[in-house]
């Protein structure tokens, strides 16, 4: 594809003629109003248009997904679906992730000639890299700094989300290091609360890390959400930094991309994305955004990790759902000698050694984190037969051996399988 175009895919649904509801959302993004206007000529419309590069027809729908459409003057009331390619020059906006998505998904969404709207994919050119840097560590960087190679990062999080002061996160700490895991994060409801500010819990939480790493050799990642605004979000970095932590966490909807360009030109640690309000933007097949366009402009903007959802999850999402979104977290963006921009998938949400193989055959990789709250703290020999029963999980799947046989000869994890259902 061009290198100096932007090109958008999307599943569009409507009365009117496929080509025309096309062309109207080509020219509503671009240089279009609904008439010809002054200074309107033909080469700027030659230079500045958006192009509909394809339009695959899906088939006829029985009643429109979304209120509030419009039907065509003909009368016609048949309705379409359809997949459309739409492109854009990118001198229309430059390499700028919020104007970018002010043109592929500005005011689509409320045109009266569609009962369903939705953007599914983007590609970007290799401009962007010149303004934005993409994941700092990724996946090979994480591993270095977790110290876990060869299999997935087992992790978990701290709960009840929030309520605990500062000592008592740091004792549940405790429990888990000496547990085993390899990687604990803060709830994104945790950030700086009165009951347990930012600087006190991550002192005493980085207090417990580093006696266990000098006793053990072993630095377990914490990702502390330091989610807020600009000035306090690299203000609690330098404080992480200061005190020996090796990760950092933000919720990428509250902060917005700019904010995420900031953080990741200041950060000297991996940035672990939170995508939580994603489901605004992603459960209605009609309407909003796939999580594969989505962490697209995220992981340029320079998260390092995100959460992907998990196989039969707690949550509404769909395992092909689940594994499509980990998947593409590790599939390059731009074509070598461009960095890809990969990252780490975070598979979560009501995971167990149950998943473990499941998870693996769909996704063919080790390149994750795998959390699990209740898979490690509810497990009936404790937390660390908790942590021990997902890496024998992880090891069976990777053999290719059941888990079920797995766990004949491994009290952890049959207490497991026997724990958290079938």
């Amino acid at each position: 594809m061009s290198d100096d175009r932007v090109f958008a895919t999307y599943w569009i649904e409507t009365a009117f003629p496929l080509e025309q509801a096309a062309a109207t959302m080509a020219g509503e993004q671009s240089t279009g109003t609904f008439v010809r206007v002054p200074g309107e000529t033909d080469a700027l419309r030659e230079a500045h248009a958006a192009r509909v590069e394809s339009i695959e027809d899906l088939g006829e729908v029985a009643v429109p997904s979304l209120p509030g459409s419009g039907l065509p003057k003909t009368g016609d009331t048949t309705r379409r679906a359809a997949r459309v390619v739409l492109s854009w020059p990118l001198v229309n906006f430059g390499a700028s992730l919020p104007n970018l998505l002010a043109a592929v998904a500005g005011n689509l969404s409320e045109l009266k000639a569609f009962s369903g709207l939705k953007l599914i994919d983007l590609t970007l050119p290799p401009a962007f890299l010149a303004r934005y840097q993409g994941p700092q560590f990724g996946v090979a960087g994480t591993r270095r700094l977790a110290g876990v190679y060869d299999r997935p990062i087992i992790g978990t999080i701290i709960k009840p989300s929030v309520g605990l002061s500062p000592e008592a996160t740091a004792e549940q700490v405790r429990v888990l290091v000496e547990a085993g895991v390899d990687f604990i994060k803060d709830d994104e409801l945790q950030a700086d609360g009165p009951h347990c500010p930012f600087d006190a819990r991550i002192s005493a939480v980085m207090r417990v890390i580093n006696d266990h790493a000098d006793r053990t050799g072993k630095t377990v990642m914490f990702a502390a959400n330091l989610t807020g605004e600009i000035d306090e979000m690299l203000a609690r970095h330098d404080h992480v930094l200061a005190e020996g932590g090796t990760c950092i966490m933000a919720s990428m909807n509250s902060i917005g991309l700019p904010a995420m360009k900031v953080l990741r030109a200041h950060s000297q640690l991996p940035i672990h994305g939170h995508r939580n309000g994603w489901g605004m933007l992603g459960r209605s097949p009609a309407i909003g955004m796939s999580f594969i366009a989505y962490q697209k402009l995220w992981r340029l903007a320079g998260i390092d990790h995100t959460h992907v959802n998990g196989i039969d999850n707690k949550f509404c999402e769909p395992n092909n759902s689940v594994i499509a979104s980990a998947r593409e977290c590790l599939t390059p963006m731009f074509d070598a000698p461009h960095p890809g921009c990969e990252i780490m998938p975070v598979f979560s949400s009501g995971q167990s050694a149950r998943q473990a193989a499941p998870t693996y055959a769909a996704l063919g990789s080790v390149d994750c984190m795998f959390a699990a709250g209740g898979g490690i703290m509810a497990h009936p020999g404790g937390p660390a037969a908790g942590v021990r029963a997902l890496m024998l999980a992880w090891d069976a799947a990777v053999a290719g051996v059941p888990v079920e046989q797995a766990a004949q000869d491994s009290p952890e994890l049959a207490a497991a399988l026997g724990a958290f259902g079938g």
